[in-house]
């Protein structure tokens, strides 16, 4: 008999909390109503078995990836960054959103920073949306215009914001400004431990709350370190190139 047969939910969780949110994106009440195996609450919520096996088999055996991200070229760094990281934070802010709202209402009147971890989770998510819009609909195509301007010898009309400096300072300021709101809540949250005795869903929260930050420091070291350097020294190769062919 498969192991995934016979063992709970609530099993599950308690050996790899990030579990939780492939329950919980399925509709399977991983806390209270955790007491039953896995096999039967696929079939109470009409969840294909294999498939949540599987999902839940690659989060137990995920791995980190180490990449050489300084040796990519820049549009192939940018799609990276938008299908990687632009991707989890698009799907993650959902069950941040869930966890937060949900612990807070049920906690929140014995532990009160609850309450702000809720508040901050809703600020950061919406900045961070936005955050990652004007990315990808300003800054991200403007740099993937002078890679091929670089690469086919052309000359690059100039933006309405006049430089690749304008809108990656911004960006940079905005990175700073999530990462301040995660200093906060590491803080809160006494750097993501959670008190004696807390139910899944509250050690869920906490653990995609770090797991989030993780993400976040990652994202943000290739945007400021790797690309938006790099894309400010491809804008000045190609604005002289373009000047030499007048």
């Amino acid at each position: 008999m498969n192991h995934l047969d016979i063992r709970t939910v609530a099993d599950a969780v308690t050996e790899n909390i990030k579990t939780a949110h492939i329950f919980k994106k399925h509709g399977i009440d991983f806390c209270c109503g955790g007491a039953i195996s896995i096999q039967k609450a696929c079939e109470k919520n009409k969840v294909d078995f294999k498939l949540l096996t599987q999902e839940l088999r690659a989060v137990e055996n995920t791995t980190s990836y180490l990449n050489d991200y300084n040796s990519w070229e820049l549009d192939f760094l940018i799609d990276f960054i938008v299908n990687t990281h632009h991707k989890y934070v698009e799907e993650n802010i959902i069950l941040l959103k869930q966890y937060g709202a949900k612990v807070a209402k049920v906690h929140g009147h014995h532990y009160t920073e609850l309450l702000e971890i809720e508040s901050l989770i809703y600020e950061v998510s919406d900045a961070l949306t936005v955050h990652m819009k004007k990315e990808e609909l300003i800054l991200f195509p403007f740099v993937k215009k002078l890679v091929q301007a670089h690469r086919d010898n052309i000359a690059i009309v100039l933006p309405q914001f006049g430089t690749v400096d304008n809108p990656i300072k911004m960006m940079e300021e905005e990175h700073d400004d999530a990462g301040a709101v995660f200093r906060r809540i590491s803080t809160l949250t006494n750097t993501y431990q959670t008190p004696t005795g807390a139910c899944n869903t509250f050690k869920a929260l906490y653990a995609k709350l770090r797991e989030f930050e993780n993400d976040l420091h990652q994202h943000v070291h290739i945007e400021n370190n790797i690309l938006f350097p790099k894309a400010k020294q491809l804008e000045s190769t190609v604005k002289k190139a373009s000047y030499h062919m007048r």
